[in-house]
């Protein structure tokens, strides 16, 4: 087992007042087992290119599914933790992705997966054949339906009053094209709820909205 010293680095950006569509969650995690590429991100291996962000006044992107002409909304806070790379990003809820974004994130459909290149030398092979990632340019972080990294999830969302959860209703049901009924049952206990109370529905039904959700999550896959 590996034990990691993590090294503390914070970047933060301008912001607006509004908190609606904000979200935070943790877009990297430090552990101590490869991820689905066979990689092990070492603690630090940000702090250079968050240095270097924050000196040139850049962030990373924030994308839909790694893909450069659909960016979502802007990072506002990155930085490195015990856990991992925390990052608080707000989506730019104008845009119609960020709009199903914030439906799928309430809902737990989406994870964190980031873009980068490793800098010279930065990395190391073990015997064992998984790579040590001690040094990376971050170039942009995405919404995922499937990240490599399993640790790679959205923590908490913003922007609705869960006091009053028509709007949130309202948004899933734009965002997946699901009926009044199908949004409320969605809402009130997630996907296993709607399949558990649904099952006097009419099956095909049922499977309709199954397939609706796949269409979706297969599209934000990389």
């Amino acid at each position: 087992m590996h034990t990691f010293q993590s090294t503390p680095l914070q970047i933060k950006f301008a912001q607006a007042d509004t908190a609606e569509g904000e979200f935070t969650g943790i877009a990297s995690a430090f552990r101590d087992r490869p991820d689905r590429h066979g990689d092990i991100v070492v603690p630090g291996a940000y702090k250079r290119s968050l240095s270097l962000h924050s000196l040139e006044g850049t962030r990373p992107a924030m994308l839909w599914s790694h893909d450069q002409s659909r960016p979502v909304g802007a990072w506002v806070d990155l930085k490195e933790t015990s856990a991992g790379l925390e990052a608080m990003g707000r989506l730019t809820m104008d845009v119609p992705e960020a709009k199903s974004a914030r439906a799928l994130m309430q809902a737990g459909a989406l994870g964190l997966s980031i873009g980068y290149r490793v800098a010279p030398g930065g990395a190391e092979v073990r015997s064992d054949g998984v790579r040590m990632l001690k040094d990376l340019d971050l170039f942009e972080i995405s919404l995922v339906a499937i990240p490599a990294d399993t640790g790679a999830t959205i923590r908490a969302v913003k922007g609705y009053d869960l006091e009053n959860p028509r709007e949130f209703e309202t948004a899933v049901r734009e965002a997946l094209n699901l009926s009044s009924r199908e949004a409320k049952r969605l809402t009130a206990g997630g996907w296993r709820a709607m399949v558990r109370d649904g099952s006097d529905d009419n099956s095909k039904e049922l499977a309709a909205i199954a397939a609706r959700l796949q269409s979706i999550t297969k599209s934000l896959a990389r």
